[in-house]
């Protein structure tokens, strides 16, 4: 029954959810323009709720367990398992104060409305997976952006979404290189929950009254272990928490 109802509800969904796509992009581009960057980084927060706000028609909730006092003036390293493209939105907006930007595969900076202009032009790294070598130079340029203007990083390092929730194996090359030029930065483990259930049918239609959860654990300093060390304790904490 579930199934049948998300049908005529996955139409109206991803209706409402492109157009906000495009009308963002719009948004973005005058924001951008005429108030550079505060302007165009509040456009991004709206424009990550409106999206979230769209998915609440199969009845998806969003939610964050956060009981630390994170710094908002100081560089953090947010590191998440990767269940599906709905994980960021709430990531965003839950954590826009602390300016969250993004490690990101170069093919998503272009052909996508809203979403490619922000990765683009807001401050977030665009590698080439292809290219170890100049990932790494992109990663390195992206950690002395965060530096100079304490804004903070999210990486994804299992590198491609899990569809089953299941979570894979890290890449470690990016933390390293983050944990290398940022060691004054705190490294904060994230668990998603349940945003692969949306996906439990393909792209469509999405799945209905899917509760996606975000559970933010205890900030660890970058200079409290070596890189390798600190890589399997945050990848520890992360999966521990996946139901």
């Amino acid at each position: 029954m579930k199934k049948i109802i998300s049908y005529p509800l996955s139409v109206i969904c991803y209706f409402i959810f492109f157009s906000n796509l495009l009308i963002f992009h719009v948004i973005q581009w005058l924001a951008l323009k005429l108030g550079g960057y505060q302007a165009h980084k509040k456009s991004v927060d709206i424009f990550n709720l409106f999206l979230m706000r769209s998915l609440n028609i199969m009845g998806t909730r969003f939610s964050i367990d956060n009981p630390h006092d994170i710094p908002v003036n100081r560089t953090c390293i947010f590191v998440a398992n990767h269940q599906g493209m709905y994980d960021i939105p709430p990531i965003i907006w839950f954590l826009r104060k602390h300016h969250p930007k993004f490690v990101s595969k170069k093919e998503l900076g272009r052909g996508i409305p809203g979403i490619s202009f922000n990765l683009r032009h807001g401050g977030s790294a665009l590698i080439d997976r292809k290219n170890p070598r100049e990932a790494i130079t992109e990663i390195s340029r992206f950690a002395d952006y965060l530096k100079k203007t304490k804004r903070s990083a999210v990486i994804f390092p299992e590198g491609t979404r899990s569809r089953t929730g299941q979570p894979k194996k890290f890449a470690v090359t990016g933390l390293q290189v983050l944990f290398k030029k940022l060691p004054e930065a705190l490294v904060v483990p994230i668990t998603v929950n349940n945003s692969w259930k949306l996906f439990r049918y393909g792209n469509f239609p999405l799945g209905v009254g899917v509760h996606v959860k975000l559970k933010v654990h205890e900030p660890i300093s970058v200079s409290s272990d070596d890189p390798t060390s600190l890589i399997a304790l945050v990848e520890r904490t992360i999966i521990a928490d996946i139901r």
